[in-house]
């Protein structure tokens, strides 16, 4: 159950990137899920920060800066040069 959802979320996040959403009823077939899970989806990225917008013109979500959506664990000593790439601290 939690796999399926980590393998949805990489999905979007993968044709959000790409432009490829299609319409959010297009989206839910793809991924083979509900027109309403599909928001309850992107709201959730919505509230974990991602900067998500709909082209209209387009037809597709798409991330408003160009980044990508993570879910993983890091360790300090993994996680420390990562940061530093984004000139960012590590508090420990």
């Amino acid at each position: 159950m939690q796999r399926d959802i980590i393998d949805r979320l990489s999905r979007l996040d993968h044709l959000i990137r790409i432009k490829g959403t299609g319409t959010p009823a297009q989206l839910a077939e793809r991924l083979n899920l509900s027109e309403r899970s599909i928001y309850d989806y992107i709201n959730f990225m919505k509230g974990l920060g991602c900067p998500i917008k709909f082209d209209s013109y387009r037809e597709s979500y798409f991330y408003e800066e160009e980044g990508f959506f993570v879910i993983a664990f890091f360790s300090k000593n993994k996680l420390k040069p990562l940061l530093e790439n984004y000139n960012m601290e590590l508090n420990e």
